[in-house]
Order: C-alpha cells, then structure tokens, then sequence
C-alpha cells in the first residue's frame, strides 16, 4: 500500500472500507461492488470495520450506496449493523460523560485523549488523562462506580495507568496518571495536555477533549513508538482534519520536536497522506519540512491481522533510537531510564505471545 505497480493495497474487505471511508469521486464500480458482496463477505467487512474504529462511518456510506430500493436485503444487514453499534456507543458516552462528571466535580481535572477522535465513532475502550493523584482517582472510581482495578500488566505500570471495570459497561475506562507514552516517558506532553484542552460536544454531552497538536502526537506515539500498526480510522481522522484546515502544522512541529518525537509526527502524517492518496486521489496539505522530516511513508506499510503494519526493523527501531538520544540528550535521566526498557518489554511481550498466546501481564 501502495504496491509496486502503482495499486492501494489488494485486501479486499479493507480496500473496500477504504473506498467507503475514503471516497474517490471517480469511484463508479463501488456500488456494484458492494451489491455484490454475499453475507459472509459482509461479516468480514464488518470485522474489519469494527477493528479499525470505523464501523459507523462505513456503515452509514454503505447504506447510502446501498438503498432499501435497490437491494432491501443489504440495505437491512446495514440497518442492524448500525442500530447495534449506535446503542453500544450511546450507553459508553453516557458512562465517560458521568465519569468526567465526577472526577471534575472532586477537583480531579480530565481531558478525553483518543476516544472521541473517531467521532461519530468510538473505540474499544474509553481512555482519560489527569494529572491528579492515583490515589484520588482510584477512590473515586471505587466509591462512585463500584469499580475495579483490572490486572496491570508491566507496561500499565510504568505508563502510569490503570484500567477500569464498571458494572455493566463492556468498556474498560482507561486513566492515565501524569505520564504518556508506553513507558511513561513522555512527561513534556503529559505537563501541557489540560492547559491545552477545548471543550467539545459529543453525542448531547460535553468533554474536555485535546487540542489538535496533543492528539496527533498522542496518536503517534501510540502508532509510531508502540503498536506499530494503524488503524483506519487513523487515516480518516486526520484527513478530515487536515482538509478542515485544523492543523497548525508549524505549532506541531514545534511541540514534537520539544518531545522528541518530530521524526516519527511526519512519517505519521506521511503515512496518512500516501494512504488517503492512493484511495481518495489527494493526500494531506502537507509542509514540504513535513516529508523532509518523515522517515518513510506509505510504501513501506503492509497489511496483516486485520490493520495497516508498519515495520519495526530498520523503521521504527530508528525512530526509537532518535527519541532515546532526544530524551537523554536534553538531561531528562529518568524519562530515558524509563524509555530504554521499551525494547526489553517488547521482546519480553513477543516471547510470552509465543509461549502462552498471550502479552498479557506485559505488555
């Protein structure tokens, strides 16, 4: 993606949700295509949509191209799908907006950081950063929501988070306590996120939410510097963003590079804008000090287990070393200290994966 000849990437179900998602205006085989696909194809473009937080986004263009007129057994596959995934969506939002409620009301201050960016659509779990004590946080979640803590694994631990089991929400409520990034080094994005925080509406509700830079620095180092893989919805946010002109891109680098993490932002943003090219026929606006930054783009992404990969070695694993000699550089010991044990935990994460089945406790 894209391949050598020139094509988006051959995965039917996330070539198609990218068509759906990211609509190129010369598209005219896409409503055959999708009036032809049989109920387990649908299934599996469901699969896909739901794992790349993009499955209301997907669901309601389908719907569109597919009318109750024109196919009314498809156009009901969609009908359901959405219906059910609107009802989960309303109950979490109701939930966080009630959890926010109480952790300002008891002067622990919240920003909602990644949950929302897929609006109208809603990821796995529901994540918030505070800067107030853990101690606070877990007592209110406890005698406010009958709480309970979930096993954290070793990288919860050094992230400084914790995950929150509220009864009869399948959602987990994930709070992070002063510290971002995997390890918890990133306290120079932490120290500014809720002095930076706007407030926005969502679904008849109100959240402090972050501010655009914050975001996609968050989003990159949870793509760039942790899972290594994307998400749809990863492209589609960010292009709506860019195309709303919401990005300051000089602010951006700027508060990147204070971070440490400039290089791995624009191979963020490059890998967005050759993906959103290749499906939509127009990347990103991008600064040309953008792509000159960027360490690779979207050539170098593949598909496997249901998302878009991007290479660890030599790619990331670069990107890495360049952040360790920011972090170090700069004299924050104790960040670097923290951040030098990431290659340690993912290798640790890798051998249990291959042991047990499971990263669980690591990871």
């Amino acid at each position: 993606m894209p391949t050598s000849d020139g094509q988006c990437h051959p995965h039917r179900s996330l070539s198609l949700l990218s068509r759906l998602v990211l609509p190129a205006p010369a598209d005219t085989d896409l409503k055959k295509d999708l009036l032809n696909l049989t109920q387990n194809e649908f299934a599996d473009l469901i699969d896909i949509a739901a794992s790349n937080h993009v499955i209301v986004r997907g669901l309601e263009a389908y719907f569109e191209r597919v009318s109750t007129d024109d196919d009314p057994i498809r156009a009901d596959w969609a009908r359901s799908s959405l219906h059910a995934e609107h009802t989960r969506i309303a109950k979490a939002v109701t939930y966080l907006e009630e959890v926010c409620g109480v952790l300002e009301q008891n002067e622990c201050k919240a920003v909602v950081i990644k949950s929302l960016d897929h609006w109208p659509d809603l990821g796995s779990d529901l994540d918030l950063f505070t800067n107030s004590p853990s101690e606070r946080v877990i007592e209110l979640m406890q005698s406010r929501f009958d709480a309970r803590i979930a096993q954290r694994s070793w990288g919860d631990r050094l992230a400084g988070k914790w995950n929150f089991i509220l009864p009869g929400l399948p959602e987990a409520i994930e709070i992070h306590v002063d510290r971002l990034g995997q390890t918890g080094e990133q306290a120079t994005i932490a120290e500014s996120l809720l002095d930076h925080a706007r407030l926005i509406r969502v679904g008849g509700g109100s959240f402090r939410a972050t501010a655009v830079h914050d975001r996609l620095m968050i989003s990159t180092l949870q793509r760039m510097y942790r899972h290594f893989y994307f998400r749809l919805c990863d492209v589609v946010d960010t292009a709506a963003l860019d195309d709303a002109g919401s990005i300051n891109y000089e602010l951006l680098r700027a508060s990147a590079a204070a971070a440490g993490i400039w290089e791995g932002v624009a191979t963020y943003l490059a890998i967005v804008s050759d993906y959103a090219q290749c499906y939509r026929g127009r990347g990103l606006t991008l600064p040309l000090f953008v792509r000159e930054s960027a360490r690779f783009g979207g050539e170098q992404v593949y598909f496997a287990r249901s998302f878009l990969r991007v290479p660890i070695v030599p790619q990331s694993a670069r990107l890495y070393g360049s952040q360790l000699a920011g972090v170090l550089g700069r004299g924050e010991l104790r960040n670097g200290a923290r951040l030098s044990l990431l290659p340690w935990l993912a290798t640790a994460a890798v051998i249990g994966q291959k042991l047990t089945g499971s990263d669980k406790g690591i990871w």
